[in-house]
């Protein structure tokens, strides 16, 4: 967990790459044994700058990192972010329920790669099974039972004929069971959502999320500042295939 400090230290610094330097001593100076520049724009402006712009708070983007790296299939460090999450505000539970909504979004061998990295984490910090979401919640959330009608019905009648299986799954295993789960708040499964579509580069997802994590809460300025960070984490290309999509959004909830 050494390289866990060491990000601790990065959030923590606001001044130049100089003093980034002291606050990451054995990393950067690997980092910049091979590209002094790639060491001074994750010094300097994805750590000290991106991490520490109040638009978005660094639980929020803490916990949209690691979505968005298991979503990319990507454990490289994905278990200094878990552990940086927690030390940030998210829960255990919320980690555990994250990957475990992450199995559906990503697909089931992305959210084992989240299983492996949580492991470490939950070992060394003496989670157990009593800190973690149950299998069969005592209560679930609320359903919007029109919405669920309207958006059932919409799916039956374009692909019913094409996979019945897919939207009944659909149905029963996500939306009548995964989204009312209550160990993470709506806001933060939206986001999750998002930040592994826009990661992904499934855009074609993103309207249908977007919308419904606005509608859980999250604002605008929170959903741009997540485009901002996740450009460091999925690369521009990604962000630019999702933008068109999200100004859509954006504009028709003001119009």
């Amino acid at each position: 967990m050494r390289k866990i400090a060491i990000l601790a230290g990065a959030l923590a610094m606001t001044g130049p790459t100089a003093k980034a330097q002291e606050a990451l001593p054995v990393e950067m100076e690997r980092l910049g044994a091979v590209s002094p520049a790639l060491q001074a724009y994750t010094a300097d402006d994805l750590f000290g700058s991106v991490w520490q712009d109040s638009a978005l708070s660094q639980r929020d983007r803490a916990l949209l990192t690691v979505a968005a790296l298991i979503a990319r299939s990507e454990d490289e460090g994905l278990a200094e972010y878990i552990d940086l999450a927690i030390d940030r505000g998210v829960t255990p539970a919320e980690i555990s329920e994250t990957i475990t909504h992450l199995a559906f979004y990503a697909g089931w061998q992305n959210a084992m790669k989240g299983v492996d990295a949580a492991a470490e984490v939950f070992e060394a910090r003496n989670v157990t099974a009593a800190d973690l979401p149950a299998v069969e919640p005592q209560s679930m959330l609320p359903l919007d039972q029109k919405s669920e009608d309207q958006r059932q019905s919409f799916v039956q009648e374009r692909f019913g004929n094409v996979s019945q299986g897919v939207v009944d799954n659909t149905e029963k295993l996500l939306f009548l069971d995964l989204w009312l789960r209550p160990a993470l708040a709506p806001r933060d499964r939206s986001l999750v959502t998002v930040s592994a579509l826009i990661a992904t580069g499934k855009v074609e997802q993103v309207t249908f999320h977007l919308n419904r994590a606005m509608d859980n809460g999250l604002t605008k300025d929170e959903a741009s500042a997540a485009l901002a960070h996740l450009a460091f984490y999925a690369g521009w290309p990604n962000i630019f295939s999702a933008m068109p999509v999200v100004k859509e959004v954006f504009d028709s909830r003001e119009g």
